[in-house]
């Protein structure tokens, strides 16, 4: 029996078709069966790669910090283990692209929570509360508020809105010296280069606590500004949002976020606020 070149050609694709589906194919970037599903994809997680104490990716590959600590422990309530979750870098610019686009799950990245940012994404938590504060050399005692960075060289990363909120409301005759990043700041600062650097506390706190730097610098305890550390996530999951949201307030209960914050901070003499009523999704 003669069979036509478009039958034939039909056979084709509905034995590819056929194929790819026994094969288990799928195009999700991020999914969320549960633990009892079977075999499913890992859960991809964005996390900042270059802020010790926080989120630190370490040159043999394993990941660190405050930020890190309260992704596993959203995620194992999610149903997954520690090896089945993929971290995946999430620059500040970058965040709710990959939120977007599917990248990524949910990102745990000192993502605060604002007003412009909620336009695009939604929010879980907030998970922690940050402020605006100055890191200086340990043996300094001539910085004790924020004016006295007046004539002073203040230092922060390109672009950063803590530089600006010093420079343009606190301390407007301080000497603003912008770097590409943190670390060039610290040995500025251990140079006698600059006078302080500022940024959110807990982001001072887990570079201070480098063992590297132990001892070296110390966080003046100024609260500049608010900072409410959220996980954002796709605008509209709303069961998601849900989940995560339980998952923070157990990990709060429990005891496991003090745990997580004393591990990670401590060490600079952190002393965090308590652990911020949720308020997302409520």
């Amino acid at each position: 029996m003669k069979i036509s070149k478009a039958a034939a050609a039909a056979a084709v694709a509905v034995a590819l078709a056929l194929t790819a589906t026994a094969c288990g194919g799928s195009t999700e970037k991020a999914s969320d069966t549960g633990a009892t599903g079977g075999s499913k994809e890992k859960l991809v997680v964005g996390i900042k790669y270059d802020q010790p104490g926080l989120g630190l990716k370490t040159p043999d590959g394993k990941y660190t910090g405050f930020d890190v600590d309260v992704a596993t422990y959203v995620a194992k309530e999610l149903g997954y283990e520690p090896n089945q979750i993929e971290f995946k870098q999430a620059v500040s610019a970058e965040r709710e692209n990959l939120i977007a686009n599917g990248d990524v799950k949910f990102v745990v990245a000192t993502y605060s929570i604002n007003d412009k940012r909620k336009e695009k994404v939604d929010f879980a938590g907030p998970y922690f509360l940050a402020h605006q504060d100055l890191l200086v050399r340990a043996d300094d005692t001539s910085i004790t508020k924020a004016e006295d960075l007046n004539k002073k060289k203040l230092c922060s990363v390109t672009g950063s809105t803590s530089a600006q909120n010093v420079k343009t409301k606190l301390a407007p005759e301080a000497d603003l010296l912008e770097q590409g990043g943190y670390s060039e700041c610290l040995t500025g600062l251990e140079n006698k280069a600059v006078d302080a650097l500022t940024t959110d506390n807990s982001i001072l706190a887990g570079y201070a606590a480098q063992d590297k730097n132990k001892g070296k610098f110390k966080l003046v305890g100024l609260s500049l500004s608010n900072e409410n550390y959220g996980i954002g996530l796709k605008k509209g999951d709303k069961e998601l949002q849900t989940k995560i949201n339980a998952a923070l307030k157990k990990m709060v209960e429990d005891g496991s976020w003090q745990k997580a914050v004393d591990k990670n901070l401590g060490p600079a003499n952190f002393k965090s606020e308590p652990a911020p009523q949720i308020t997302e999704g409520s």
